[in-house]
């Protein structure tokens, strides 16, 4: 008679190592889409809802830490994944610092009261939804990987992939672009703002870079896995 579990995580891993993966970064996705209504509460100043938004992304990033936890003490040590176990484990420990980076950017901006000055409010609100999509992109990478492998390795798989990541890496581009011409913008106004702000916000400008940066690295590692 077969064993009953009521750990969720075997049953999940009985599946596929793919749904775990794929439960944390649906989280770490939601936490990124957080942000752009979070930006939109400190551009008028409604520091109620943007704590209320800050609340959402802390929860979901301590879910999503769970999960990150949950997998590496559940992952099959075993030949029989359909990819290497190091691989698994460098994918999660990439996924987990996007939930990190949001909740980084929104505790420095709430615990300052940051405001982006006026004439640097569109270009940021364009950047970050830039970054955004970077996330879902690579969430959307990762569902397509694990469908396919679950369907069996086929001629396909490195084709579908590299679609994806080739999209995924134009929209990291894009949001280097904009983060450049922002920088270029913040560098005009810096005589008229206080020091300390400039230094602040320098510093969001680069960590919503690091948010496209760390989803393109998820794409870069399902692209190894497929290429294996």
């Amino acid at each position: 008679m077969p064993m009953v579990t009521s750990n969720p995580f075997s049953a999940m891993f009985g599946r596929s190592p793919f749904h775990p993966l794929l439960a944390h970064i649906v989280k770490a996705n939601a936490c990124a889409d957080e942000l752009l209504p979070f930006f939109e509460a400190s551009l008028e100043g409604d520091w109620d809802t943007a704590e209320q938004h800050r609340e959402t992304i802390t929860r979901l990033e301590h879910e999503a830490d769970e999960l990150k936890t949950e997998l590496r003490l559940n992952l099959p040590n075993t030949m029989f994944l359909p990819v290497s176990r190091s691989d698994l484990l460098d994918l999660i420990s990439v996924q987990d610092k996007i939930a990190n980076k949001v909740r980084d950017i929104t505790g420095i901006m709430l615990g300052r009261r940051m405001q982006v000055p006026e004439e640097l409010a569109q270009p940021m609100r364009d950047y970050m939804r830039t970054s955004v999509a970077c996330v879902a992109q690579a969430r959307h990478a990762l569902e397509e990987l694990k469908d396919l492998l679950e369907s069996g390795f086929g001629r396909n798989v490195s084709d579908v992939m590299q679609k994806l990541i080739r999209e995924l890496h134009v929209l990291e581009q894009q949001a280097d672009g904009q983060q450049v011409a922002i920088r270029r913008q913040l560098f005009e106004l810096e005589d008229r703002l206080p020091p300390v702000d400039v230094m602040f916000l320098y510093k969001i400008i680069d960590w919503v870079g690091e948010l496209s940066d760390r989803a393109e690295r998820v794409g870069s590692r399902l692209q190894i896995m497929t290429a294996n």
